[in-house]
């Protein structure tokens, strides 16, 4: 099969020399699918991150590819290039049914968490037909033996293949009976704060310290979150204060309501805690994790707040308007899929420092090795530091 690969883009993802639309494991899964010779309203496709397995088996012939993407950015990429290589024959779904119902074969990128690998697993046994495949696929320095065990709970059947091109696939086949109710959803509480979380979340149901150490900056606990000017006793009024008090007034004299976005919101942490502790405040938590937003939703759901709280599946920000936030809040990434890469956290430099309006606030806090301060000066405006431990920095950057 002669597939143009080179012509994959990355958008609205980061690119870089460095950084391909596909590697030797999408061939490996995409070679054997074609030698099984399954019909392709049979093959679901689940973390095929820019489109190169599901649009390499559509150019081949197969039609009716069912496929799965988590990140907002990957389902923008999978359309472009098919749009781009005018290519159809495959539709798009969340992990559920409809994506597994009466499939036989199953392509799979293996995903970096094992929880998110559990949850995979899990859908494939609960939904797919009785006789499926399980086709999983990674780059052999990134597998790991405690995989084939997760995927182990869930088929009686699972082989390693041999190693080619640096990539492994894993065959797992036989699905064991599931239990009544999937392993997901998982719910954890911290005092105030019920957190809910799918496999696939960033730091599960728990409360990572980078966010726990921005909580307690911004005042949550009651201590500050500062506006942009002293008071005159020339200390700064505290977090609680900004949720009542607007530098905008209204003709009748009250204040509108602020807005607040939690960019890169996981499992709204951030976004619920705000919204608790600031009843006026509106907040818009957004994420490009499909897995992360469904975990937000039922966090907001699970601590009242959803009248207050919006939670959008989005690439950094793109669906909100210019100068239309108050406050952003950033727990930044500093990984892209399995690569270390600061390009995610530069895109949501930029994206909040479009949406803020003027004067506005981006709190943000990120691993103290990586020194962002001065990019956030150079794209934000200017920016202190609030707090520094060995492993986080907490900065306050006012949108220029």
């Amino acid at each position: 099969m002669d597939f143009p690969y080179s012509r994959l883009r990355r958008w609205p993802d980061v690119e870089a020399d460095n950084l391909q639309a596909h590697d030797a494991t999408d061939l490996l899964l995409v070679e054997r699918a074609l030698a099984l010779g399954i019909d392709g309203r049979g093959v679901a496709v689940i973390g095929d991150d820019y489109g190169a397995i599901t649009l390499a088996l559509t150019s081949a012939g197969l039609d009716g590819v069912r496929v799965h993407q988590d990140l907002a950015t990957g389902r923008r990429a999978l359309a472009r290039n098919a749009e781009e290589l005018g290519l159809s024959g495959f539709s798009s779904h969340e992990l559920d049914a409809t994506l597994l119902d009466g499939a036989r074969l199953v392509l799979l990128q293996l995903p970096k968490a094992l929880a998110e690998l559990d949850e995979i697993a899990d859908a494939v046994a609960r939904w797919a037909a009785p006789d499926v495949v399980l086709i999983a696929g990674g780059r052999v320095k990134h597998m790991t033996i405690a995989q084939n065990e997760v995927l182990g709970r869930r088929f009686a059947d699972v082989q390693a293949q041999r190693a080619e091109r640096k990539s492994r696939l894993v065959v797992a086949s036989e699905p064991r009976p599931v239990p009544s109710e999937p392993p997901f959803p998982v719910t954890a509480q911290h005092d105030a704060l019920t957190l809910v979380a799918h496999g696939g979340a960033f730091a599960g149901a728990k409360l990572d310290i980078g966010t726990r150490l921005l909580l307690e900056v911004l005042g949550i606990d009651g201590s500050r979150l500062s506006m942009n000017a002293p008071d005159p006793t020339g200390s700064a009024p505290k977090a609680a204060d900004r949720a009542d008090a607007c530098c905008v007034v209204n003709d009748d004299g009250s204040s509108p309501r602020p807005t607040v976005v939690d960019l890169g919101c996981g499992t709204g942490a951030l976004a619920v805690s705000y919204a608790l502790r600031h009843p006026h405040a509106r907040v818009i938590a957004t994420d490009r994790s499909a897995a992360a937003v469904i975990s937000a939703r039922a966090t907001v759901a699970a601590n009242g707040v959803a009248d207050r709280v919006a939670v959008m599946h989005d690439d950094a920000g793109s669906e909100l308007s210019d100068a239309s936030a108050d406050v952003v809040l950033l727990n930044p990434p500093f990984h892209l899929g399995s690569s270390v890469h600061t390009g995610a956290a530069t895109r949501l430099f930029e994206a909040a420092a479009r949406i803020l309006r003027p004067g506005g606030e981006l709190f943000t806090v990120y691993n103290s090795s990586l020194g962002y301060r001065a990019e956030l000066t150079r794209l934000v405006g200017a920016t202190e530091q609030l707090e520094r431990t060995p492993k986080f920095t907490v900065t306050r950057s006012i949108r220029r």
